[in-house]
């Protein structure tokens, strides 16, 4: 069952864990953040971090060398975005892998944003959709990531816009993109105080300023 966006944010613990996906107008997919011709750079803080992924999966992995304040792109050691929140990594044993960066703080909201990919594989991955029916929980298999809403260009990549998702992406808008026989997908969350616009602003943002990762073995 899709609904529109809800603009009222969920408590941390819940982030991954919201039961439904998100849609909204697309007119605004197209904008983005101003634009910089500087070739951007992983910084150097959380550089060991993507490269310690990219040797652990032995595929390429692309370091966000922006992030929407407070987060930052560090996935290893202790982070501190200056209040509640923080990082969470998790690798598969098909060595996808999800890197999640979360904060909120009551009556502030929240900023999540999720980066995501798929070794190997480059189709949009199943998960299972619970929908109450009768008094009963029905479960289907459902994509991952749908209601594509066009794409977006940004430094030599190609995306596809999702704004109905599930698991941590629900509630979010998704960039999914391929990359050598890989899948990858960048999403954010939208809640307040972020508007979808910004939303949108941002990930083509997040898009513009990721660094690919090459393994180093």
């Amino acid at each position: 069952m899709r609904r529109r966006f809800l603009f009222l944010a969920p408590p941390l613990a819940a982030v991954a864990l919201l039961g439904a996906g998100c849609g909204a107008d697309t007119s605004t997919a197209s904008k983005a953040a101003p634009r910089t011709s500087a070739a951007p750079v992983c910084p150097k803080a959380w550089l060991p971090g993507w490269q310690k992924l990219a040797d652990r999966i032995q595929a390429p992995v692309f370091c966000p060398a922006w992030m929407p304040a407070p987060l930052t792109g560090q996935i290893t050691g202790q982070v501190s975005y200056g209040g509640a929140g923080g990082y969470v990594l998790s690798v598969a044993k098909d060595r996808s892998y999800l890197a999640s960066f979360a904060w909120a703080e009551p009556q502030s909201g929240e900023v999540h944003v999720n980066l995501r990919g798929y070794p190997g594989r480059t189709a949009v991955p199943g998960c299972v959709e619970e929908n109450p029916t009768g008094g009963k929980l029905v479960k289907k298999r459902v994509p991952c990531f749908s209601d594509e809403r066009g794409t977006v260009r940004e430094r030599g990549i190609t995306a596809t816009v999702y704004t109905v998702n599930q698991d941590a992406d629900r509630w979010h808008v998704l960039f999914a993109w391929r990359h050598g026989g890989s899948l990858y997908a960048v999403s954010e969350h939208v809640a307040e105080p972020l508007t979808y616009a910004k939303v949108v602003a941002n990930l083509h943002r997040i898009l513009r300023n990721l660094v690919l990762v090459e393994p180093s073995g």
